[in-house]
């Protein structure tokens, strides 16, 4: 979806007969929202869940403490399971 904004807006850029003035108003248009920190942080948190969706390690659910420091956990598909 991204990619399809920025094709577009690219096309319009380099298709526009408005000139060199309008260029560098969408140029600093698109730069103040690549460096936005709303942007920054909304592009963390889709990486994020994306690497949490793609990663190999399983996730683990404690089932039992020992002690203070010491617990039993196994892998939330085995917990599925039971």
């Amino acid at each position: 979806m991204i990619g399809i904004v920025f094709a577009a807006g690219a096309g319009y850029v380099l298709g526009t007969k408005a000139g060199r003035r309008r260029y560098e108003q969408i140029s600093r248009a698109a730069k103040a929202i690549a460096e936005s920190p709303a942007t920054r942080t909304a592009l963390d948190a889709g990486r994020q869940r994306l690497s949490e969706a793609l990663s190999t390690e399983p996730r683990f659910t404690r089932i039992e403490s020992i002690d203070d420091e010491t617990s039993v956990y196994i892998p939330e598909a085995e917990e599925q399971r039971r």
